[in-house]
């Protein structure tokens, strides 16, 4: 495979060029990839991630108050008002089943909507890791990564997962021409391939979560293939991509 892949270490440097034409890949394992994975799984109609608090309430204003949901946090914590927050327990069948998700949180939907002009944008975390590889695979031209990190600086989940898709897409050997975004994180999973969960509960943004009562959270994120729901981003709104099929995450 003679692909040209790079990653972002962040969000917050991305330019359209960065991404135009380019198959993208968002990552935000802790915590709104596990959670957008599930919201799909459960049955939500959709989700709509949105920048910013502004933003959300924009589209909320549009729609029927029976059938969206605000959903999201800053710095973790659930914004006051909003539904749901960015457990992906709170995202139960009987709670987002049928239902359009407005979504903002500090750090993924950022990574998402700076994509908007990609070729395609998938949604990826450890959950749905093995999935995205295959979709890749059905896939020509240049793959951008982009990991969301944590308000600009970088974020060891995020790079771990990256590297994971790497190497399984690869097979396991590096081309000559990968960038040395996609090099570092290569080099981050060959290190630590046996020691995920580990590593995710050791990174800076899990002890931000377990302080905030977030600890089961980290553990679910944690979780390699449990799914293969692809979320995939098409005209602003992200959907199950593998269709209705109910996944075997756990629970």
């Amino acid at each position: 495979m003679n692909t040209i892949i790079d990653v972002f270490a962040s969000a917050s440097s991305i330019s359209d060029e960065d991404v135009r034409n380019k198959i993208v890949v968002v990552i935000d394992v802790l915590r709104s990839s596990s959670t957008i994975i599930t919201a799909l799984i459960n049955g939500a109609k959709e989700v709509i991630p949105v920048e910013d608090m502004s933003a959300a309430g924009k589209i909320a204003q549009n729609l029927d108050s029976s059938r969206y949901l605000l959903c999201g946090e800053k710095d973790g914590i659930t914004i006051d008002g909003y539904h749901l927050g960015n457990s992906p327990f709170e995202y139960d069948e009987d709670v987002v089943k049928g239902k359009t998700l407005i979504l903002t949180t500090t750090n993924g939907t950022k990574a998402i909507t700076k994509a908007q002009f990609a070729k395609k944008v998938i949604i990826a975390g450890f959950n749905n890791a093995d999935a995205v590889v295959e979709e890749l695979k059905k896939h020509n031209g240049e793959i951008a990564i982009i990991c969301a990190g944590w308000k600009t600086r970088i974020s060891l989940e995020d790079q771990l997962c990256a590297g994971y898709i790497i190497r399984k897409l690869m097979q396991g050997v590096l081309p000559d021409n990968a960038r040395d975004g996609a090099r570092m994180a290569f080099v981050i999973s060959e290190k630590y391939e046996n020691q995920i969960t580990e590593i995710v509960h050791l990174s800076n943004h899990a002890m931000r979560l377990i302080e905030l009562g977030f600890e089961e959270d980290i553990a679910y994120c944690s979780q390699l293939n449990s799914t293969t729901v692809i979320p995939v981003l098409k005209e602003g709104t992200l959907i199950n991509d593998n269709g209705s099929e109910k996944s075997n995450t756990v629970r």
